[in-house]
């Protein structure tokens, strides 16, 4: 391993203190979009190093940002746009969470929530889309049970987060996947039996605080099973291996085909709902941040492993990891620190992603288990963090149909990322250590 040096991590440095130093100037942590202070991260990666050419430099900024993992991780993302935006306006997510609100007994109100919340999510493989269109539904249930608001929509959150992590077309799992060269159907099963634990105590937790009360829901529950059907090919096809481009394809057209045929869609509107989904800002256009911010981080990072940041860090952990265990450990909290302090844990795992990598190849971890900690522990801090995109939009959500609650007050519920932060520890301390597969 070659010597590293501190000063390779200045880009990361200077982004981190934007963007959290942005955040607690104007009490706002989206006051500086990210993709602007990883422009200014890059200019200091180039300025670095003056020894090289400018040229040289950017050889090596293009070079990473044109990896093939890379461009492929941002096909998907264009791709998942493309779906969500068309599921949308085919009324299924509201057909969804309307049947399963139909068919739910009444002593598993709130368990139900986030039941029919982990199921959106995996389907639609975005937390704060699954947010957005079950917030309101909670708040309607807390206030025809009685049941505390903040608990409602603390079930919804902690059902988002399941499938953010989970979901096969979660950009989440994309970038873990593809930082990590792994299947993400080996990911899944490697990821599922960890936080399957966590599930089902927080399905206990709820039932347990809300089981003995009666509810009943009033107001428009229709539904059209027709319009779920896109859900069920997303998610059947994603569970039975096909290629994440296949069904995200398929996903897409299936969900035109049902919006045209049920009138949802108008024909004219086809490729509108695809580009920009049914408010002009949804669709493919929701991940053009994304994809631009993963090219530029992707530079940024060739940088710094360039002029030695991350052989500082690898230095730094092996001096005090010495196991494989301990390698996990170090990746856990490397995802935690970067999600904690970037406040988005798609752009946590592109940026922490080449260096897990390094990490299990020094210390002999299996990539999808690599995948599956990235994913992970991004994940337990993006669900819990009161300045994360989540509970500000659970929050906002609320505040939409006139209940005010903030942020600190749905952070007691959130039973289930806190869990999953508990059964990822226990999962590296307790198993066998995992060994990649080297020749």
């Amino acid at each position: 391993m070659r010597q590293g040096k501190l000063s390779g991590l200045l880009p990361i440095g200077v982004f981190l203190i934007l963007f959290i130093g942005s955040g607690i100037l104007f009490q706002n942590f989206y006051a500086m979009p990210a993709i602007v202070a990883f422009l200014i991260a890059l200019a200091v990666a180039l300025i670095q190093n003056p020894k090289k050419s400018l040229n040289d430099k950017l050889r090596v900024v293009t070079q990473s940002m044109g990896d093939e993992n890379v461009m492929t991780m941002c096909l998907i993302f264009i791709l998942a746009g493309a779906f969500s935006g068309a599921v949308q306006a085919a009324g299924g997510v509201e057909s969804t969470v309307n049947f399963g609100l139909s068919i739910m007994p009444p002593s598993i109100a709130v368990a139900g929530i986030f039941i029919i919340a982990c199921f959106i999510s995996v389907a639609m493989g975005t937390s704060v889309g699954t947010i957005a269109a079950l917030t309101p539904i909670a708040v309607g249930v807390g206030d025809k049970t009685g049941f505390s608001m903040a608990m409602c929509i603390g079930a919804v959150v902690c059902g988002a987060m399941f499938g953010d992590n989970l979901s096969m077309i979660s950009d989440t799992t994309i970038a873990a996947t593809k930082t990590q060269g792994c299947e993400m159907k080996d990911k899944f099963k490697e990821n599922f039996w960890i936080v399957l634990p966590a599930a089902i105590v927080t399905i206990i937790l709820f039932l347990l605080l809300a089981g003995k009360s009666d509810y009943n829901i009033v107001g428009d529950l229709d539904y059209n099973l027709f319009r779920i059907i896109p859900y069920l090919v997303v998610l059947i096809g994603a569970l039975i291996g096909f290629n994440v481009f296949v069904v995200l394809l398929l996903g897409t057209l299936c969900s035109i085909l049902v919006g045209v045929l049920s009138g949802t869609i108008p024909f004219a509107s086809i490729f509108t709902v695809i580009a920009s989904g049914t408010d002009g800002k949804g669709g493919i256009m929701s991940m053009y941040d994304i994809t631009a911010i993963s090219i530029v981080v992707a530079g940024i990072i060739g940088l710094v492993k360039e002029n030695g940041g991350i052989d500082y860090i690898l230095s730094l952990i092996k001096k005090r990891v010495k196991t494989n265990k301990g390698a996990q450990l170090g990746i856990a909290a490397l995802s935690s620190l970067v999600d904690i302090s970037t406040a988005n844990n798609t752009i946590a795992i592109v940026m922490a992603g080449p260096i897990a990598k390094d990490i299990s190849e020094e210390f002999d971890i299996e990539p999808k288990r690599t995948a599956a900690l990235l994913d992970i522990f991004t994940s337990v801090w993006q669900g819990i963090i009161p300045y994360g995109a989540q509970l500000l939009y659970a929050s906002a959500g609320a505040a939409a149909v006139g209940i005010a609650i903030t942020p600190m007050e749905i952070i007691p519920y959130l039973f289930y990322p806190i869990l999953m932060g508990v059964c990822g520890i226990l999962a590296i301390l307790f198993s066998k250590s995992t060994r990649s597969n080297k020749n």
